[in-house]
């Protein structure tokens, strides 16, 4: 089975009418992944699976716009009749756990053990889920922050998380079959490259040789539209906007 992708979620820095933030599920492998829990994602994974199937949970980091709805993930698995059959593993930066726990004022989140297994991502962190392999790369970002490759049935999907332009967000991309990339900012401020311009988006999915690009993480000083249409003419090749509940095979 080839990998799908449906969007959930894409806006930054906060969720918009019809628009949540970050979130997106991966299918394939024999595997159900939420990759990124930004806030409004929870609901719209429901149009899509039951959460109680979800084979794991995948953050790249722990900005909110990217994770804060793994605590509405926590009411409807412990307290709304989600319960997973197991603890479904969850891949994140170190702290994901505790920053959980603190809302419910525990000082640790063994009380989560039930429902979740907190698994800590480091750069060239592997996992594996039936036939679908996950590897973790860092990248540059003000926090701690991973890009995801995931690949399944000989197929490959590159997901940048945030991060300014690097050397491993092109080896993250090298080959992919679907680069799904953030255009977040029109341009850098002096000294501060944490984020991908269009052009920066462009150009990396060029250099990286990827075969088809889908823009997302447009913030508010872009259009989703504007930013493809730069990140097209940068990167030369076929290029997307992604939608909440677009689904793409890759």
């Amino acid at each position: 089975m080839s990998l799908t992708l449906t969007v959930l979620g894409t806006a930054s820095p906060h969720p918009r009418p019809d628009r949540p933030c970050s979130g997106y599920l991966l299918r394939g492998g024999g595997a159900e992944v939420w990759v990124d829990a930004g806030p409004g994602t929870f609901a719209e994974l429901q149009r899509h699976t039951d959460p109680a199937r979800l084979t794991a949970v995948w953050i790249s980091h722990l900005h909110a716009d990217h994770c804060a709805d793994l605590l509405s993930a926590v009411y409807g698995l412990a307290y709304g009749g989600l319960t997973p059959p197991a603890p479904v593993p969850v891949y994140a930066p170190a702290g994901c756990a505790q920053r959980l726990a603190g809302f419910f004022g525990r000082p640790d989140a063994d009380f989560l053990k039930g429902i979740l297994d907190f698994r800590t991502l480091h750069d060239g962190h592997l996992a594996h889920h039936g036939d679908l392999v996950l590897t973790a790369r860092a990248v540059d970002h003000d926090v701690e922050a991973y890009g995801l490759r995931a690949e399944a049935a000989g197929r490959v999907l590159a997901y940048s998380g945030d991060s300014g332009p690097c050397p491993s967000l092109t080896e993250l991309a090298r080959d992919a079959d679907l680069f799904l990339c953030e255009a977040d900012i029109d341009e850098h401020r002096e000294g501060e490259q944490v984020h991908l311009t269009p052009e920066d988006t462009g150009t990396t999915a060029r250099r990286a040789g990827a075969r088809e690009l889908l823009v997302t993480h447009v913030g508010p000083t872009l259009t989703p539209e504007e930013a493809t249409a730069r990140a097209a003419s940068a990167f030369g090749g076929p290029t997307a906007t992604a939608h909440p509940g677009l689904t793409r095979s890759v």
